[in-house]
């Protein structure tokens, strides 16, 4: 072969065709077998984070990032073995990387927030948490955005940017919550009577937890009556019908036990003639 082209190209042109071509092949060979490489890497990357239980959503991604970077540095590898330069190439790519970044840096501030979230998991999906500013239940978490549904039914699509850069609260990640009630009697009422009223009802709601251990105690003097605050726990899924069940018992006892929950009052004078300025009345 080499005998023939010599003659009928010249020797050096020969030797360089020969070379040329044995440098595409070799490039080819080696983007090849880099295809196929890269992607054993990228499944066994995958398999890996599978069970280390890894979120799915996390796990798709990076296979394809992995993948996207192997093939990346495989094209660059191969054109250089065929003899071409891949300095322009490079150099072109990392330009279009930048400009995209720079076009996209809310998006990729999404991304990388996403990938945090699905990370470290400050909430999971079914929680009630405080996300971005927002209330409601999480149900789902993606890579850009999370979606909440709000107590009133309406979704809220939550950007995962706003989401990391703001405090997260979540109330189902101990497994319990407090809620608290402020309950206001008259000044003629005997408080411990109207306290042991609301200590029974703790004991008659199976739905408030012994431990942490309920309580009511008096928060305050008012204007037209003694304040009680009463703080109680209960299960996330359980809170606000125990709080609003338990508000409602508490009425219903205090007018069988003649304990009044009274309201404010006003009481005008008249002074030769005047309307006396109002002053307020406890009941």
């Amino acid at each position: 072969m080499h005998d023939f082209l010599a003659n009928l190209l010249g020797p050096k042109i020969a030797e360089t065709t020969i070379h040329l071509g044995l440098n595409l092949l070799m490039a080819l060979l080696i983007l090849l077998v880099g295809i196929w490489l890269a992607a054993r890497m990228a499944n066994l990357l995958q398999r890996a984070m599978e069970r280390a239980s890894v979120d799915i959503t996390l796990v798709g991604f990076l296979r394809r990032v992995l993948y996207s970077i192997l093939i990346a540095v495989l094209v660059v590898i191969s054109l250089n073995t065929a003899g071409m330069s891949t300095a322009p190439l490079v150099a072109a790519l990392g330009a279009a990387g930048l400009a995209i970044g720079l076009s996209l840096q809310g998006s990729l501030s999404n991304l990388a927030w996403g990938v945090l979230l699905i990370t470290f998991r400050p909430f999971r999906v079914g929680d009630f948490v405080t996300a971005g500013g927002i209330d409601g239940t999480v149900e789902s978490i993606n890579l850009m955005h999370t979606l909440l549904s709000l107590p009133d039914g309406r979704e809220a699509i939550v950007p995962n940017g706003k989401v990391g850069s703001d405090a997260i609260l979540n109330y189902n990640r101990r497994g319990t919550r407090r809620f608290e009630l402020t309950v206001g009697i008259g000044y003629k009422d005997d408080i411990g009577a109207a306290m042991a009223e609301i200590k029974k009802l703790f004991e008659q709601d199976q739905r408030i937890l012994k431990d942490p251990a309920p309580g009511v105690w008096t928060s305050g003097l008012g204007e037209s009556s003694v304040d009680l605050i009463v703080r109680a726990w209960t299960r996330p899924d359980d809170f606000w019908a125990t709080k609003t069940d338990l508000l409602r018992a508490i009425k219903e006892h205090y007018d069988e036990a003649g304990i009044s929950i009274p309201f404010p009052q006003r009481e005008l004078t008249m002074v030769q003639g005047k309307l006396r300025e109002p002053t307020a009345k406890p009941s």
